[in-house]
């Protein structure tokens, strides 16, 4: 009985707990809740770490990992055992991490055709083969959804007069996964029809592979694609329509008021003929666009293949079209208004017509940041080519604006005064919800570009998945070396953000962070302002959010900043609807002449301070006042 008291009392000192009604209490935790959580272990960092007088970070203990001390204890053995992956399931979901499902094969069977309404997450395996005549079609699949995977194989194969028809796929959706694999292969006849696509979707990915070879009169139509999308770059159409026959493909309105956006073409009409091909409004009014068409059309015979304003009012970006109907016969190539974008970016035309015989090839419109090498020089018409692209629009001030970068991203330090009408950009956090890992588990996990093979197995991410993509472009910006008078690290436990923290700060430091998404796309006034370290020139680390199976966060400091905690009040009733953290950068030398604030602002490196709010689960460390 002593022994145990003495334990008791000793477990009582060491975690600063006291007993009450038979529960312990203290420590920064509840009575319900066990002291050796992660979270319960995160309140005991914070205490021991900061000091006192800093009010401790609710928003971020509510980060922490949910993970009871059982699976806690359990998966961090997994883990240091390089065993993870067989509980992967299991570890996503009670660790509350973004995780793409597994899906197996589909055993469901549909003989008849099937008219879909409000409809997701499937794998469809075997669908509609061999059909005579008939549709099926889907409405409304996958839309509203968070972390979407669909997947479709040997789809529609052998049919014949059979149609598809997809209305409204993947709309609204957030971290979209679809493949179709083997889709209208050696079909006759029939269409297939894709409607309102992935549109309004964050970081989309697509691939059609195998899609419609083989078909004889099958035609395909994608209208209204990829439509006010953003940051995906998995576009992808791989063996598409190779050896058909008479297949007209039609693309209307693809990418168009997209945000960084890739799509990429291989093997397209490889040894078809008399293929027809239509890309109308393709990747217009697009910011950062990122198209890649290889091997597009080789062997073809007699087919017309049309790009209609292509990337037009596009801003920047990067284009490339590599053996381009090569050693094809009789194909008629036409780009109309090719390139007339809004901030020029790069296109370069390798192998074009190489090998051709009685081609026509012909340019309209074109700008003149491109490059053509190795091409036929039998064949091919430009006109106006070089004509000047045109140029940024302009407001009433003469101030360059790039409608790519949403009003009130950046602002100037003079927008922060009482009484100031401001438009206020959109704050929401879009990355999917996910938790910190406890320190005991992270510390044993990959984290560099030398290990992307073992983190990738870890996580389930397929070769050339979306998940493989966000994995590589989260550990390689993570690696990139700091840019001048900066000090980063990527931190994936809260534990490692406090370190960072107070290494740059010291131990009194205070965590803010903008109070709610009230105000998003719309005009706010400037209430109460308030300088953090009276407004005078002060450090402060700033935490980005990283899309990553688990909770990271870009954490860095650069030198010169003054940091604003404001009250934002609706600009009609002039009532309190949130109370937003902002950052003015007062030494922007360093940064590069086309970064989006000198677009927005009208500028120059180095000639203004620019400034713009902390969103929605962001983060700004500064000194305790």
């Amino acid at each position: 009985m002593l022994k145990q008291f003495l334990l008791l009392q000793s477990f009582s000192f060491l975690f600063n707990v006291v007993i009450v009604g038979g529960k312990l209490i203290g420590g920064g935790f509840s009575a319900e809740e066990n002291p050796f959580t992660p979270k319960a272990s995160l309140v005991r960092y914070w205490n021991k770490e900061i000091r006192g007088e800093s009010p401790r970070s609710e928003f971020l203990i509510s980060k922490a990992s949910p993970l009871n001390a059982v699976d806690s204890a359990t998966f961090s053995k997994l883990a240091a055992a390089n065993s993870l992956p067989t509980r992967f399931p299991d570890f996503c979901s009670v660790a509350n991490l973004f995780c793409f499902p597994d899906l197996g094969a589909s055993l469901e069977k549909h003989d008849d055709d099937v008219k879909f309404s409000v409809y997701d997450q499937k794998n469809f395996t075997n669908y509609g083969n061999a059909r005579a005549g008939g549709a099926d079609s889907f409405k409304n699949y996958s839309r509203d959804g968070n972390v979407v995977t669909d997947s479709f194989r040997r789809y529609s194969r052998n049919a014949a007069g059979h149609d598809d028809k997809f209305t409204v796929y993947g709309d609204n959706s957030n971290v979209v996964e679809e493949g179709f694999n083997s889709y209208g292969t050696f079909g006759t006849g029939g269409a297939g029809v894709f409607t309102n696509y992935q549109n309004n979707v964050n970081n989309p990915t697509s691939r059609f592979t195998a899609y419609s070879d083989g078909g004889n009169g099958r035609s395909q139509t994608f209208k209204t694609y990829t439509h006010d999308a953003n940051a995906g770059n998995g576009q992808s159409f791989t063996s598409y329509g190779k050896n058909g026959n008479g297949a007209p493909n039609e693309f209307a309105s693809y990418g168009a008021s997209s945000n960084v956006i890739g799509s990429g073409f291989s093997n397209y009409g490889e040894s078809g003929n008399a293929a027809n091909d239509t890309f109308t409004s393709y990747g217009t009014d697009s910011n950062v666009p990122q198209n890649n068409f290889k091997n597009y059309g080789a062997s073809g015979n007699a087919a017309v293949d049309t790009f209609a304003n292509y990337r037009d009012k596009a801003n920047v970006g990067d284009d490339s079209f590599s053996s381009y109907a090569k050693d094809s016969n009789s194909e008629k190539v036409n780009f109309v208004n090719y390139g007339q974008s809004f901030n020029p970016g790069s296109e370069t035309f390798t192998g074009y017509g190489k090998g051709a015989e009685g081609n026509k090839i012909s340019f309209k419109t074109y700008t003149p940041n491109s490059t053509f090498k190795d091409y036929t020089k039998n064949g091919v018409a430009f006109a106006k080519y070089n004509a000047s692209t045109t140029t940024a629009n302009t407001v009433g001030d003469g101030k360059a604006v790039n409608k790519w970068i949403e009003p009130g991203k950046f602002f100037r330090e003079s927008s922060l005064k009482e009484g100031t009408v401001i438009p206020m950009p959109d704050i929401k956090d879009k990355m999917p919800k996910r938790s910190f890992l406890p320190r005991s588990i992270i510390t044993k996990l990959p984290f560099s570009t030398s290990k992307l093979g073992e983190i990738k197995r870890i996580f389930h991410a397929g070769e050339n998945s979306t998940m493989d993509g966000i994995i590589t472009d989260a550990v390689t910006e993570c690696e990139r070396p700091p840019s001048v008078g900066e000090t980063k690290r990527c931190v994936g436990s809260a534990e490692d953000m406090i370190d960072f923290a107070t290494s740059v700060l010291g131990r009194s430091v205070v965590v803010r962070t903008t109070e709610n998404v009230a105000g998003s796309k719309q005009k706010v006034v400037i209430g109460k302002v308030n300088g953090i370290n009276g407004g005078k020139l002060t450090k402060a680390v700033s935490c980005h959010q990283s899309l990553y199976p688990y909770l990271l966060y870009y954490c860095h400091s650069v030198p010169k900043v003054r940091v604003y905690e404001a009250d934002l009040l609706e600009l009609n009733s002039k009532k309190k609807i949130n109370h937003g953290i902002a950052i003015c950068h007062m030494d922007t030398s360093s940064w590069g002449p086309s970064h989006g604030a000198f677009l927005a602002l009208g500028s120059k490196p180095g000639r203004i301070e620019v400034c713009h709010w902390i969103f929605e689960n962001d983060m700004n460390w500064a000194i305790a006042d």
